[in-house]
């Protein structure tokens, strides 16, 4: 089961939900939530898992999808660079991607989504699971 933060370093920046679209100022459902942090820091693997997507996809930019088993996938989205590609198997706190700002975004951060069974779900249980 997924469990903590995405980033070593790094502030939550945005919540999941309905929130205002910063490109288009409307209201919308943000999927997931969002870790700002410095260019370039570390994005690292919630839960142990294999990789499933590793590469472009709009909005997203650079993504990194996880199958976690039992239903739990993650994706970490805007990454400057990522680290891993499609096969890899993965422990939890494997480093995965660099934070960057790809894809439709306005900042260096990264974009966290918890999916079970394939929907997006709100990440704050399992961001605070581990502490």
């Amino acid at each position: 089961m997924p469990a903590g933060r995405p980033v070593k370093r790094g502030w939550l920046s945005s919540y999941f939900g309905k929130r205002t679209d910063p490109f288009t100022g409307r209201r919308v459902h943000h999927a997931g939530v969002d870790f700002a942090g410095k260019l370039g820091s570390d994005v690292v693997a919630v839960a142990a898992g294999v990789v499933t997507y590793s590469g472009k996809r709009y909005g997203y930019g650079n993504l990194v999808e996880i199958d976690h088993g039992n239903g739990y996938s993650t994706r970490y989205g805007h990454n400057r660079e990522n680290l891993v590609k499609v096969g890899d198997t993965l422990k939890k706190g494997h480093l995965i991607a660099k934070m960057g700002s790809s894809g439709r975004s306005t900042g260096p951060h990264v974009h966290f989504e918890v999916l079970l069974n394939g929907r997006a779900v709100n990440p704050k249980k399992y961001v605070h699971a581990s502490r």
